[in-house]
């Protein structure tokens, strides 16, 4: 296909990948600067993308890519210029924040990305919904990288409820590991947890090792989650869980982005939250 000129808000770790896979199948992919960190204008460069003043007058696709609390923001502060093009709400937010975004313009995509930053030995899942035109514009986009766009039928929102319904799982699993690993570190059975945990196959419970890669990241997964409660609760079925895995990834905040941290300080932080008023008796 012809080259496409395509913005992108904004480049972290899976925006970037993302944007590389575009840049390496002929695309210009531009980022606007104003605002980002020194880590992102790095991730970007190596990525081959280019700063950009303006990304409305210069794209025809703009894909927003941001924590999920940003996502009207940046959507709103698209729709207040002139783009004319293609506008990709791809966040992990509710469908109902999806079908408000998409009220914003004419021509929205609804999109949701599952799996890790796409590379040379790993392939991202990208589902999108909405006008059929302008998704299979956005799909052909990425035809023979190693983003796998897949059309979901049924409109803006589609999209974002699978993107829900997928990480009401995923993203809850890894909170009860979490919870269930620090329970027993506090108690001195970790051991025996996990001798246990391991004649269960498929479960996060049995590779600990993933949780300081959950607390690096759960600054970004709290909110999502805050999303699918609110899916779970319009659908009328229970929120709790949601929530709770919320309030558990907000007491590694101030963990956000580190992945050199090591397993006992990931559950240490987690207890630390809880015990700051309370007693130091773990079994009181």
């Amino acid at each position: 296909m012809n080259a496409t000129t395509i913005g992108l808000l904004h480049p972290g770790r899976m925006g970037a990948a993302m944007g590389r896979e575009l840049v390496g199948n002929g695309h210009r992919v531009l980022w606007q600067p104003d605002g980002r960190s020194a880590a992102t204008a790095e991730r970007a460069g190596k990525a081959g993308l280019e700063q950009a003043g303006d990304l409305a007058s210069a794209c025809d696709v703009i894909i927003s890519l941001c924590p999920p609390a940003n996502a009207e923001q940046v959507a709103e502060g698209v729709a207040a210029t002139a783009f004319g093009g293609v506008f990709v709400e791809a966040n992990a937010i509710s469908p109902a924040r999806a079908r408000r975004i998409g009220g914003l313009a004419d021509r929205v995509v609804d999109g949701c990305v599952i799996g890790s930053p796409p590379s040379a030995g790993n392939v991202a899942r990208l589902y999108l919904s909405g006008p059929e035109r302008d998704v299979a514009t956005v799909a052909a986009l990425f035809a023979g990288t190693a983003v796998e766009a897949s059309v979901i039928e049924g409109g803006i929102g589609q999209a974002s409820a699978l993107k829900m319904a997928y990480g009401s799982y995923t993203k809850a699993t890894g909170a009860l590991a979490a919870v269930s690993h620090a329970l027993a570190a506090t108690y001195g059975v970790g051991d025996e947890l996990l001798t246990e945990a391991r004649k269960i196959t498929g479960h996060q419970l049995a590779a600990p090792g993933n949780l300081p890669g959950v607390a690096a990241r759960a600054w970004r997964w709290a909110p999502e989650m805050d999303e699918v409660a609110a899916t779970l609760a319009d659908a009328g079925l229970p929120s709790e869980l949601a929530e709770g895995a919320a309030a558990v990834f907000r007491r590694w905040d101030e963990d956000r982005d580190d992945f050199e941290l090591a397993l006992p300080e990931t559950l240490a932080h987690l207890r630390a939250a809880g015990l700051s008023d309370r007693s130091t008796d773990p079994a009181r």
